[in-house]
């Protein structure tokens, strides 16, 4: 059979102070992208319930692992804490991010995991019903002050809500207006991260930096979460999962390192051709092949719900004919890989 490359692009959108990169306009469908009316109504402060998991955020070690049992894996972070990874549910999927034995940040996927008053699934009518979604989120740290600046986007796919003590990253699915997945985040982490475009007054804390062989780790680790993340995406779809596939991957690695060395961001490589000579030269069999790549964003889990609010690589996630995916990050770029064998 002939071989084809379908090949998607995810182009960067850097502003000073930002630190995801999504390109909106390529494959902007506006008869599918609709606006979210913000209630202008007073909205009481949501409460967190003891069985939600944002009630882990702050909680020791000790108690992650009572409530949900040792993690499946534990991968580093490029933020100095590192991932508990729950990921034998096909239905529930949780990183919890633990430093000095405390849990500072969660991300949360699949619809069974315990979110409330959220759900993964939720319309986000219903969501924006009784949240205060706003441009302006002011964090407050001693005699610092940091304004997080939402953009008209943002704030329709990705907003940051207080949330009793700490902070809700909700990421939104624009095509199906239904919540994809929440990351929690106390104050330290979000001020760490910065996922949003900030002004402040007083000093930021410089993000931590690695040995390579340590960034190596980190960046394994989420090739592994993107590949768990894109297949419980697929399966909330009525997909099979995708299969790692180590030659994909390596395809996806050395092109991920090459776009940071020789500072490009495309599919066509000045160096190695496009992906059906790179797959050719990694000798990675296929009938069909797609790609997505990304940059600039926070990590790992972000990447993968900036392709998902973007049609072309919307597409390559969901195609029921690829079977086969390997991932390639080094340092902030990111790269997928399908195949069908």
């Amino acid at each position: 059979m002939k071989k084809t490359a379908i090949l998607t692009f995810l182009g960067i959108l850097i502003t000073f102070f930002f630190l995801d990169s999504c390109d909106q306009n390529t494959y902007n469908d506006p008869g599918r992208q609709e606006r979210h009316k913000i209630p202008q109504e007073s909205i009481h402060p949501l409460k967190i319930e003891k069985s939600t998991v944002a009630n882990l955020v702050g909680k020791g070690e000790s108690y992650l692992t009572k409530r949900l049992g040792p993690p499946d894996r534990i991968d580093p972070s490029s933020y100095g804490y590192d991932w508990y990874v729950y990921s034998s549910s096909e239905n529930q999927y949780l990183q919890a991010g633990v430093k000095d034995s405390k849990v500072v940040t969660i991300f949360a996927a699949g619809d069974g995991v315990p979110n409330k008053p959220f759900k993964i699934g939720q319309p986000v009518t219903s969501i924006l019903k009784r949240v205060p979604v706003k441009s302006e989120v002011t964090v407050k740290k001693s005699h610092d002050f940091f304004r997080f600046e939402l953009s008209e986007e943002e704030m329709n796919t990705r907003p940051l809500i207080p949330f009793h003590g700490i902070y809700a990253q909700l990421y939104f699915d624009k095509f199906t207006q239904e919540l994809s997945s929440i990351r929690y985040l106390d104050k330290e982490t979000l001020l760490i991260q910065r996922p949003y475009s900030v002004v402040y007054r007083g000093s930021l804390k410089k993000q931590p930096s690695f040995s390579r062989e340590k960034q190596r780790k980190i960046e394994k680790g989420q090739e592994q979460q993107i590949l768990d993340i894109t297949n419980v995406i697929r399966l909330q779809h009525g997909l099979e999962p995708l299969e790692w596939d180590s030659r994909a991957a390596n395809v996806a690695f050395l092109h991920s390192k090459e776009m940071e060395d020789l500072h490009y961001f495309s599919h066509t490589s000045p160096a190695s051709g496009d992906l059906a000579d790179r797959l050719d030269a990694g000798k990675v069999k296929y009938t069909q092949a797609g790609e997505n790549i990304a940059a600039k964003y926070t990590d790992g889990p972000a990447a993968v719900e900036g392709w998902l609010n973007s049609q072309g690589h919307r597409e390559a996630l969901l195609n029921k004919e690829y079977s086969r995916l390997g991932v390639g990050v080094y340092r902030s770029n990111f790269t997928q890989n399908f195949i069908t064998p």
